[in-house]
């Protein structure tokens, strides 16, 4: 498959990789293989594959943290055990 050079396509991959906190390259692999199983050929049938999987990813990440935000909650620490270390 070549690869897409649309604006708005780009930008619809751009969201979905933020979202899922992917690189945009694995973003427009993903949104590539629905396109392959719909069988998408004009590029408005292709933006509308990546919008679908966009709602898709926004439902999905409305309902639980982020990568981030958890990788924030893991490293904050305790008041009292702000020093501390543990040695193996």
């Amino acid at each position: 498959m070549y690869p897409i050079n649309d604006r708005e396509y780009l930008a619809i991959c751009s969201k979905i990789a933020n979202l899922l906190s992917i690189s945009l390259s694995s973003a427009k692999k993903k949104v590539e293989i629905q396109i392959a199983k719909k069988g998408s050929k004009t590029i408005e049938e292709k933006r509308e594959v990546a919008q679908e999987l966009l709602k898709v990813c926004e439902k999905e990440n409305g309902n639980k943290l982020s990568s981030s935000k958890i990788l924030d909650k893991l490293m904050s620490t305790l008041e009292n055990e702000d020093n501390f270390m543990t040695e193996d």
